[in-house]
């Protein structure tokens, strides 16, 4: 028999003293993936400024025009974060630091793989426009960073993570459907990047389950909404 128990589980648990030395891990973690993929994205750009680095063909860019998606890719990508981050805080705080410390691996090993092998950006490209938003995504970007898209593969994590919950996995799988065509149409990812990024995270996710079984137990605790669901 399975009863059902309101989850009093919030922020500040966070805080207590079996927790707490993990979020700093992971908040840590993190703030080393940032520093690490900055320096990738510098090292990525001195190869793509060179006059001898070239892009490459593409079937699927080949074959289809380039749209002005900027909006999405930029604007929309931002936002997304924001939000995505006040709900995780806020409103699935039990998620938050397997989130953080998967999220970190998923940004080390994209900077480890744009560090590797270098080739220009395909012809076309639309550059970002001058606004606070684009610079931002430019200093986070450089329009170096190709493969794996982050765009398509950071929703796809999301919804790895939260996989028992249809609702929230069907909109987080959406939204990395709409930025892996929108990266594809604006020719800002060649398609090996966009396809590629599926499998690439759900290895991550299963590093990042292996590694971290005690955070990502914490997050499952609760499978839908904010109900326990407990064998008496």
């Amino acid at each position: 028999m399975e009863t059902q128990q309101q989850d009093s589980f919030t922020f500040w648990d966070l805080f207590g003293h079996e927790r707490l030395y993990s979020l700093a891990e992971a908040l840590l973690l993190l703030a080393v993936a940032f520093v690490l993929d900055h320096f990738s994205l510098v090292y990525a750009y001195t190869y793509l400024t060179d006059p001898t680095t070239r892009h490459v063909g593409d079937l699927l860019l080949d074959n289809i025009p380039i749209v002005d998606l900027n909006f999405i890719i930029i604007e929309g990508a931002l936002i997304s974060i924001v939000l995505g981050t006040l709900f995780v805080v806020f409103l699935k705080p039990r998620y938050l630091i397997f989130t953080l410390k998967a999220l970190a691996l998923l940004i080390m090993i994209r900077a480890l793989s744009i560090s590797l092998t270098h080739i220009g950006i395909y012809p076309g490209q639309i550059n970002p426009g001058a606004g606070f938003l684009d610079a931002i995504y430019l200093y986070y970007n450089f329009q170096t960073g190709f493969f794996f898209s982050g765009h398509t593969g950071i929703p796809i994590l999301m919804a790895l993570i939260f996989w028992e919950t249809p609702f929230l996995r069907a909109i987080f799988l959406l939204m990395s459907c709409i930025f892996a065509v929108a990266v594809l149409l604006a020719h800002i990812h060649y398609s090996i990047d966009v396809f590629a990024a599926p499998f690439m995270v759900y290895g991550i996710f299963k590093i990042a389950h292996y590694l971290f079984p005690h955070d990502y137990e914490l997050a499952i605790s609760t499978e839908q909404g904010n109900i326990i669901y407990k064998k008496v």
